[in-house]
């Protein structure tokens, strides 16, 4: 307990910083995860987020400057995103391509892509200087940045206002798609069909649902949640753009997919858990003392536990009986 207290640990984890920081990183993991769960449960995996999060992000700073309007940015990250999903769609789905070698290659071409763009648009130096419209006035081609909420009086309740009411407003959106992806998949005849294609996609075509629209259908908003989390990982987290920025964000947001055994509540549990790593190794980089000896290993605690819950480590969690399985219609014919 000495220990826990003169080594500065014990400071650093009452502070509202940190798990103000933690519902941020949460965020950011917890759109493409519910999205994961939306596409798996029809029996794709969209392991291509991590690709789709990263163009999000720099197509939002993009729009953001050209445009002059943040909330448009955000917009084109989220069609942007659909528009990459339905290129998984269309080689999952119809040309029954292996789903992960797909999901990889998309990945890779947004790497490599969104680096020579950045040199290519904004040359050497990077992406502008960016500007929140509340914070005064922002001048032509710099990134307008959405800004924090402050919830009136409630921000003023001590600790848990700052941690709870003192959030960008994505924030809110997640906590609401959050129940309304469970809402979508377990009480909504769309949402049953959804789970009936990816548990036995012939039964269900047998029934006269249309296995291949459904799947489109869920891994085009899979897409479209990756780059909302792209946008906001941009325009109200980092406020621009780099090579990389998303860190692996995609993929462990397919973990927590895992985690959290193919349910949304499940799914934004684990990227609570995800998150606090995140923000505690974020925290210790700008600790002084002997804290900060630990700041190297805390660094690897997120993706410590993918491996874990990738491996399967946390319990018997069984995936969708369909999942990352190409349905022919021929063959139910």
């Amino acid at each position: 307990m000495n220990w826990l207290i003169n080594s500065g640990v014990w400071t650093t984890l009452i502070n509202a910083d940190l798990w103000q920081s933690t519902l941020r990183e949460s965020t950011l993991l917890a759109l493409p995860a519910i999205g994961g769960v939306i596409a798996e449960r029809s029996g794709v995996v969209n392991i291509a987020m991590e690709g789709m999060i990263l163009t999000g992000c720099f197509i939002s700073v993009f729009i953001s400057i050209h445009a002059h309007n943040a909330a448009a940015g955000l917009l084109a990250a989220i069609a942007l995103g659909g528009a990459m999903a339905a290129v998984l769609a269309f080689a999952a789905v119809r040309l029954k391509a292996n789903q992960i070698i797909v999901g990889v290659a998309i990945n890779l071409v947004a790497l490599g892509l969104t680096s020579y763009l950045n040199v290519a648009v904004w040359g050497q130096n990077g992406a502008p200087a960016s500007c929140a419209p509340s914070g005064g006035a922002c001048k032509s081609g710099q990134i307008l940045t959405i800004p924090d909420w402050s919830v009136w009086q409630l921000n003023k309740i001590p600790g848990v206002g700052q941690i709870f009411f003192q959030q960008n407003p994505i924030f809110y959106l997640m906590l609401l798609l959050v129940v309304l992806a469970h809402v979508f998949l377990f009480r909504t005849k769309i949402g049953l069909r959804i789970r009936a294609v990816g548990e036995h996609p012939r039964a269900a075509d047998t029934a006269g649902i249309n296995v291949q629209a459904l799947r489109y259908l869920a891994v085009i908003l899979s897409g479209m949640l990756s780059g909302l989390a792209g946008g906001y990982l941009a325009l109200a987290v980092s406020g621009t753009f780099n090579d990389n920025m998303t860190s692996g964000a995609g993929f462990i947001a397919l973990a927590a997919v895992i985690f959290g055994k193919w349910t949304p509540f499940g799914a934004f549990g684990a990227t609570l858990l995800f998150g606090f790593g995140l923000a505690l190794w974020h925290t210790l980089q700008n600790t002084t003392g002997p804290v900060q000896d630990y700041s190297t290993l805390i660094a690897a605690l997120p993706y410590v536990l993918t491996i874990v819950a990738l491996a399967g480590f946390v319990g018997r969690a069984t995936a969708p009986a369909a999942d990352g399985i190409p349905y022919d219609p021929a063959e139910a014919a």
